[in-house]
């Protein structure tokens, strides 16, 4: 967005929201739909599927398929998506990390088609795209989890489209730096800033040594580094961490990269307001918490967001439905043209108490980036776990607080008492119909059967042999594009080149700390009593089946399993049912604990209880925690399924304290103990 000079109003920001599930033609209608309320700009969530490089056909796909986002899988998906838009007149944010260079090559497949029918010269009209490509994915590897290769790999890919960019699509932002995630894994606005910092220069110090970009073009790329950030409800310190952003941002780029125009050092964010916040319990107070939130990246008119996107009040309940949507745009538009927000210069600049917490801020986060830089960087930062076990230790101890009540929770663990809502009830989420799955299946299959195979054949090679050199991979993934090869066959290929990855969880480090010892210390001794009386230390696998990589939970689950003396089995993210059962039946455990976000519980939860009783386990009980609705839950439990814990049930030890129950009534012990 243009700035204004200092007498002017300042213009609005990109306005969007979250969109996309089921198919590519049911988020076409609700994005014309969102646009024709006054929608600014799109932002297009993907399924797991899409993110991780599989086809909806593929074994991790089950279940999975439209569930958190809309399915992509070829340019004939990325046509229907954006069918009756004109992606030169666009601005779209695309959340896509591992397979980003695949979705903007669709996307820019699909530009030069636009334009071709209409006459235009494609290289123009591609020239003026206008968007954001996620593509960060350092972060993937500490909090959000859809990650395919290795670090490597992976900052090649991301540099190969910033080069290519940069001469090709000059308005596009190639990549997008996340503290987003990082804060919803349990970083302090210190390790935000400093982490996202230390992403951010591993991403500038490739792209400068790859020689792909001349030095004195490099003002031009750090222009287009835009960054993602979190906006949590202590809006005063979330406000000041902007400040702290934007000063730091304009310090490394002028000192590191020696970027003289201050155009080109400018700190460019969107936003999305904190999701995993919003609360199960009494959902309407996430009205106000989103509200608060915005105000945070708005108030500061000199580190004011330039596109923001809202979460909807029920998020923490399910899907949202488009009127939720509604709802969370109309917030945006009211603070934007009803109040005089936009009317004023900074009206923080010369506060002492504002200056005095940015300073606070960049003084932490400089400390804490020097101490990356000297393991070697973000990549090596991630690969000896330090960042990711530094993010459970955070969240651990924000746990601990808030099960304590030294951090207080609206609705939660103070003022939990409450009237019946009129919000809540049926309906109150938005549903996938399960055949969208097998919908996805017997189109994809129809599109394999109608293209020339040949042409795939080739791509492919042409990829393959390209991705063994130090050749830039744009030009022949858009000749991927094009051919008509499919999401997973593009993963597929780089996966056989690059290998796969399995990030280090950080749960090893981490400890509950300060928890109330009476609580802890008497659920280890259950733990530790229950473990004589069956015959060995009790032993729990903790499992995140599917392609959901959001693994807090799993890993809070983890550390405090492990700190009440359990004997935790934890292999991390995106497995198989059968990976799941083969695990606890070769670890002999007493209990399965699955963590699941993106809803596919239905799907994959009976999966692994049927599994277990084919592989004559049918004595180890299963536990599943997520954002499960009533109605799931209940069919889970008539499935077999023993407990179900939601975002309700915010008590770790507690919940430690109803898994030894479950234990102790699947090996037929009754008395109690402890």
């Amino acid at each position: 967005m243009p700035y204004p000079t200092d007498d002017e109003r300042d213009r609005p920001w990109v306005m969007r929201t979250y969109a996309g599930h089921s198919s590519a033609a049911a988020s076409n209608r609700l994005y014309r739909r969102n646009l024709a309320k006054g929608q600014t700009g799109l932002s297009v969530a993907f399924d797991l599927p899409t993110q991780t490089g599989y086809d909806p056909d593929h074994v991790l796909s089950r279940g999975e398929v439209g569930k958190v986002g809309v399915p992509v899988s070829h340019l004939g998906d990325m046509r229907q998506l954006f069918e009756g838009i004109p992606l030169a007149e666009a601005n779209t944010s695309m959340t896509i990390n591992a397979t980003a260079m695949w979705l903007f090559a669709l996307y820019v497949s699909l530009a030069q088609e636009q334009a071709e029918q209409q006459g235009a010269d494609w290289h123009e009209v591609v020239g003026r795209l206008t968007g954001t490509t996620q593509n960060d994915i350092i972060k993937e590897y500490l909090s959000r989890g859809t990650y395919v290769f290795p670090p490597g790999p992976s900052l090649r890919l991301i540099t190969d489209m910033v080069a290519w960019t940069v001469a090709n699509v000059p308005r596009w932002n190639p990549t997008n730096i996340c503290s987003y995630h990082l804060q919803e894994a349990g970083a302090t606005p210190v390790q935000e800033i400093a982490y996202a910092m230390s992403t951010a220069i591993a991403v500038l110090d490739a792209v400068r040594d790859s020689g792909q970009v001349p030095q004195d073009r490099m003002g031009t790329v750090v222009a287009r580094i835009s960054f993602f950030v979190n906006a949590g409800v202590r809006f005063v310190e979330e406000m000041c961490k902007l400040r702290a952003f934007a000063a730091l941002w304009d310090e490394i780029t002028l000192e590191r990269y020696g970027v003289r125009d201050p155009k080109h050092r400018r700190f460019r964010y969107g936003v999305q307001v904190n999701s995993l916040g919003l609360t199960e319990a009494q959902p309407e107070n996430n009205v106000q918490r989103i509200v608060l939130e915005m105000l945070a990246v708005s108030l500061s008119r000199n580190a004011r967001a330039r596109a923001i996107q809202l979460p909807a009040w029920n998020e923490a309940l399910g899907l949202p439905r488009p009127w939720d949507q509604q709802w969370a745009l109309r917030m945006q538009q009211v603070l934007a043209y009803e109040t005089d927000l936009l009317e004023y210069e900074d009206i923080f600049d010369g506060s002492p108490v504002v200056q005095s917490k940015v300073d606070e801020l960049v003084a932490g986060a400089k400390a804490e980036i020097a101490r990356v830089q000297e393991m070697g960087g973000a990549v090596a930062a991630v690969e000896n776990g330090y960042m990711k076990t530094q993010l459970v230790a955070s969240l651990a101890e924000r746990r601990r607080r808030i099960e304590a009540g030294e951090e207080i929770v609206v609705g939660v663990n103070r003022f939990a008492t409450t009237e019946p809502s009129p919000l809540e009830g049926e309906g109150v989420i938005e549903t996938i119909d399960p055949e969208v799955e097998q919908q996805a299946i017997a189109a994809i299959q129809a599109w394999r059967d109608q293209r020339n195979q040949s042409e795939v054949d080739k791509a492919l090679e042409q990829l393959t042999a390209a991705a063994r050199t130090d050749a830039n991979l744009m030009e022949a993934t858009l000749g991927c594009a094009r051919a008509g090869v499919t999401t997973g066959e593009w993963a597929g290929a780089l996966r056989v080149v690059f290998g796969e990855y399995r990030a280090p969880t950080g749960v090893s480090g981490a400890s509950a700390g300060g928890e109330a010892a009476g609580e802890l210390a008497a659920v280890r001794d259950r733990v530790l009593a229950t473990g004589e009386e069956i015959g060995g230390r009790l032993r729990m696998l903790v499992g995140k089946p599917g392609l959901d990589g959001h693994s807090n939970g799993a890993e809070q689950i983890a550390v405090r399993a492990r700190d009440v003396g359990f004997e935790v089995v934890y292999q991390g993210i995106r497995l198989t049912p059968e990976e799941i059962v083969a695990a606890a039946v070769q670890e002999g455990v007493h209990v399965v604990g699955l963590s699941i976000l993106s809803g596919s519980h239905l799907a994959v939860v009976p999966e692994v209880v049927d599994g277990l009783r084919a592989a004559g386990a049918s004595g180890v009980p299963v536990v599943v925690g997520g954002i499960v609705p009533p109605n799931d839950a209940q069919v889970l439990r008539q499935r077999g399924v023993a407990r179900v814990f939601t975002p309700k049930d915010y008590e770790l030890t507690e919940i430690m304290n109803e898994i030894v129950d479950v234990v102790r009534e699947a090996n037929g012990i009754t008395t109690a103990t402890g």
